[in-house]
């Protein structure tokens, strides 16, 4: 063939709308080949909305998701429940971050996470409330949007979606003490059971293991009983033997150093029948 072939460049005066390139092959006896024309330079497979087959990270372009690989699950000193280390790519630099979430039940190092309003009812995946279906378990819920998840934190432990309201944009949730409450749909939550639980069927047995337990969390143990110590370092203390000596219940408007007991208590003593509780 002795000519060549042409092709007209039409390239926008502005940076930022989409080149078309145009291939003009009509005087040719080319009957395979026909008028190309391309308007936008084509969508990346990090840039797709559909998962992508490589073993990376990705950022959607539209924003409706986001998805992260879990690296590594690690043991938190204090914690009942393992976390998760997930490494995400930063939809602004060109590095990858890496953030912690508490590990559901069936949790996986390599497993893929997806964030977000399009993301499929798979555990580990975080969603806002209001896209999941009623009877949905899912753990790590946020009280308030963007607080990063107060409900259903512990091991073993979920929330439970019971209804919509799409009027109000409102969801309702049972928590695991088996309250009822309100949150905005625009709540997310990671689907799924909050792993390590029955961590607390199995007894403790003896007093050292109750002292490392509590050794990597607080100074809230051993406690020393009030009726078991002096008159001088307790109001319940003294007498030829431990009993209180006087009421239990005490003024809310008492000093400080007299609150000791029962604190402005309603009522004491045994709850007698079964109280009946609105659902």
């Amino acid at each position: 063939m002795t000519n060549r072939w042409v092709a007209l460049f039409e390239i926008s005066e502005r940076a930022a709308a989409p080149f078309s390139v145009r291939l003009d092959l009509s005087s040719y006896d080319l009957p395979s080949l026909k008028l190309i024309e391309i308007s936008q330079p084509p969508i990346r497979d990090s840039e797709s909305h559909l998962p992508s087959s490589d073993n990376s990270t990705s950022q959607s372009v539209t924003g409706q998701y986001v998805r992260g690989v879990v690296k590594e699950i690690i043991h938190d000193p204090g914690r009942g429940a393992p976390l998760a280390r997930v490494s995400f790519r930063s939809p602004y630099k060109f590095k990858d971050r890496v953030e912690t979430f508490i590990a559901n039940e069936g949790l996986f190092t390599g497993q893929f996470i997806y964030a977000g309003k399009n993301a499929s009812l798979t555990i580990g995946n975080i969603l806002p409330v209001g896209s999941l279906p009623e009877g949905t378990v899912v753990s790590n819920v946020e009280e308030k949007t963007g607080d990063r998840g107060a409900l259903g934190r512990t091991s073993g432990n979920y929330v439970t979606v019971i209804g919509h309201n799409p009027d109000e944009g409102k969801t309702r949730v049972k928590l695991p003490s088996g309250a009822k409450k309100v949150i905005l749909s625009s709540a997310r939550g990671m689907v799924g059971i909050v792993a390590g639980g029955g961590r607390t069927d199995k007894p403790i047995l003896k007093a050292s293991r109750a002292k490392h337990k509590f050794a990597v969390k607080r100074n809230s143990w051993p406690k020393t009983r009030g009726v078991a110590m002096n008159p001088v370092d307790h109001p319940h203390g003294g007498g030829n033997h431990q009993h209180i000596g006087k009421a239990s219940t005490i003024s809310r408007y008492a000093a400080q150093g007299q609150k000791a007991g029962l604190i402005a208590a309603r009522r004491t003593g045994l709850l007698r029948g079964t109280q009946k509780t609105k659902d």
